[in-house]
C-alpha cells in the first residue's frame, strides 16, 4: 500500500513562491495518477492539481492555473507542486493523494501547511 509524505510548506508573503514535495513509498506509485488537494480552515478539501501516471497530462483548478505547476519523477517516487505568485487565499493544508485524476482518491498523506500573509 502506498504511503505518502508531504513536505515543503511554510509561512511566506503574498507574491512569494514555494515548492511542495510528496514522497511515495510502499506501492506501485508509478501506476497511478497523483493529485494535490488543499483544505483551508472552515472549508472542505478541494482539488488543486493532478498529473497522469506518465506525467503526460495535467489538470488544474481554475484558481491556480498559471501559478501552480505539478510534476512527478517516477524514478524517485516523488510528486511536486511548484507554486508562484502565492495569494493569501492559497493558505491551506496541502495534501498529495493517489488515485484518479480529480478523484476518487485512494489515499492521501498527512499534509503540509502553507500560510501566505498579505
Amino acid at each position: 500500500q502506498v504511503q505518502l509524505v508531504e513536505s515543503g510548506g511554510g509561512l511566506v508573503q503574498a507574491g512569494d513562491s514555494l515548492r511542495l514535495s510528496c514522497a511515495a513509498s510502499g506501492g506501485t506509485f508509478r501506476m497511478y495518477a497523483m493529485n494535490w488537494l488543499r483544505q483551508a480552515p472552515g472549508k472542505e478539501r478541494e482539488f488543486v492539481a493532478a498529473i497522469t501516471w506518465s506525467g503526460g497530462s495535467t489538470r488544474y483548478a481554475d484558481s491556480v492555473k498559471g501559478r501552480f505547476t505539478i510534476s512527478r519523477d517516477n524514478a524517485k517516487n516523488m510528486v511536486y507542486l511548484q507554486m508562484i505568485s502565492l495569494k493569501p487565499e492559497d493558505t491551506a493544508v496541502y495534501y498529495c493523494a493517489v488515485g484518479s485524476v480529480g478523484g476518487p482518491y485512494m489515499k492521501w498523506g498527512q499534509g503540509t501547511q502553507v500560510t501566505v500573509s498579505s
